[in-house]
């Protein structure tokens, strides 16, 4: 279902949430009508709690989520408020958008540094290569190639403080790709 359906379907789902609980159906209660002759659909202005889960995707693969609670009083406004988000799932009082970020994670800004693993795999870890936490691994490095003076800074750990340094890491090392056809 594409991104524009989906938005579609849930501001009707919103609005039939709330036009539900406005007559006491949708948490199984007597309906307002019922108590309030006067209730008119003017009541279905009341305001709608919804969770909202916001994830954040990163070019090293990093997924960051951050948990909102929205009280909705307006769809119209709702939908301008996400509209450079991405809807990718929708429950009764809960919605998940995805976006797309064009830089590298905090945790890589923070701590991450590009090293080898055991097996010659160049490889993101959190913290410098030996004895750290693996948090990606890219392609297989032909050590026979590989410039000393390279292979003692991936030993010792290369930093990653941006997006730019962990673009042209890569760049270095594809050339020192390990061609199994050999």
């Amino acid at each position: 279902m594409g991104s524009k359906n989906m938005l579609k379907a849930f501001s009707t789902v919103v609005l039939l949430l709330v036009s539900l609980s406005c007559l006491g159906l949708a948490f199984g209660t007597e309906p307002a009508f019922a108590e309030k002759p006067e209730a008119t659909v003017q009541e279905i202005n009341e305001p709608l709690e919804v969770t909202i889960i916001l994830q954040r995707v990163y070019l090293d693969g990093e997924i960051s989520e951050e948990k909102v609670q929205e009280t909705i009083w307006s769809m119209e406004d709702f939908w301008a408020k996400y509209d450079k988000w991405q809807l990718v799932d929708m429950e009764k009082k809960k919605a998940v958008f995805r976006q797309d970020v064009d830089d590298i994670s905090p945790l890589l800004k923070a701590n991450g540094y590009f090293g080898l693993s055991d097996e010659g795999v160049l490889t993101i870890f959190n913290g410098r290569p030996e004895g750290s936490n693996i948090i990606q691994s890219f392609f297989q490095i032909d050590l026979g190639r590989l410039e000393s003076i390279k292979r003692d800074q991936l030993k010792k750990g290369i930093p990653i403080r941006n997006k730019h340094c962990f673009e042209e890491v890569l760049e270095t090392f594809k050339p020192y790709t390990l061609n199994e056809n050999h």
